[in-house]
């Protein structure tokens, strides 16, 4: 039997990159998804590629009622809503992030909006979706391991890693609070992956040559999306049901290694 087998997921950034990626792996083990995303184009190309199984939703994660539709879409669609995967969120550096020194004021409220205020909206709806249904569920974060691991050359966003510590003890917290109610949170952690946001580093040979040595496994590479899905599928599904509350780094050994420069 498949892992997710008649699983209905909603994925929140669900139509390029990490997202897109997980789509695609749990359709594969039997899932049924919807997912969401701002731009109309890549939620048209993300309908086409995920086929039957899946639903394109054009959405803002920061928006209070987005995750919430989304959620009651899935329950119209396929019948019911099993679990949440989180991963909308990105860089503020156009924003004015950056060191602290350097961080705005409308810098630092757009990243916390952008990255942690979306988490607590579509987990909310989760939750509130799950209790009143009275079934148990699954939630799963996207964090970083910039949360806890930062790196103080080439990855200096004090806000987005604000932001993404926080996710963790939102996570953690919430798990706690919610375990009797059968409902799971994890999160999941990774290093540098290719993804739309990842291009400033992705296409810099300086902060490559980093990267061999800060992500060593593997080659020592940026990761791919798919490098996620794994962690993402065993979340989502009932193998996990004893499990919450973790934070699991999925960084090619980020945490672990001094990186040289």
């Amino acid at each position: 039997m498949s892992w997710l087998n008649k699983k209905r997921i909603v994925i929140m950034g669900g139509t390029t990159g990490i997202g897109l990626s997980a789509a695609l792996a749990f359709i594969k083990e039997g899932a049924h998804v919807v997912v969401v995303g701002r731009d109309l184009i890549n939620s048209e190309k993300a309908n086409q590629l995920l086929g039957e199984h899946a639903t394109a939703m054009v959405g803002d994660a920061i928006k209070e009622n987005t995750a919430s539709k989304a959620i009651s879409l899935c329950e119209e669609m396929y019948g019911g809503f099993d679990g949440l995967y989180h991963v909308a969120g990105g860089s503020g550096r156009k924003f004015g992030d950056g060191p602290l020194h350097e961080v705005t004021l409308d810098g630092w409220n757009k990243t916390i909006e952008l990255n942690l205020t979306s988490v607590m909206l579509s987990n909310r709806a989760a939750v509130l979706a799950f209790k009143r249904n009275n079934t148990a569920g699954s939630i799963l974060n996207m964090t970083s391991v910039l949360g806890y691991s930062p790196s103080p050359k080439y990855f200096v966003t004090h806000t987005y890693t604000a932001a993404k510590a926080a996710i963790i003890g939102f996570t953690q917290s919430i798990a706690s609070y919610y375990a009797s109610d059968n409902i799971r949170v994890n999160a999941i952690a990774p290093a540098l992956v290719e993804t739309p946001m990842a291009q400033r580093a992705a296409n810099d040979e300086v902060i490559q040559a980093f990267i061999k040595t800060k992500q060593p496994l593997d080659g020592g590479r940026i990761g791919a999306p798919k490098d996620l899905d794994g962690a993402a599928i065993f979340f989502m599904s009932d193998h996990s049901k004893f499990t919450t509350g973790q934070v699991l780094a999925v960084d090619g050994g980020w945490h672990l290694s001094e990186g040289q420069y």
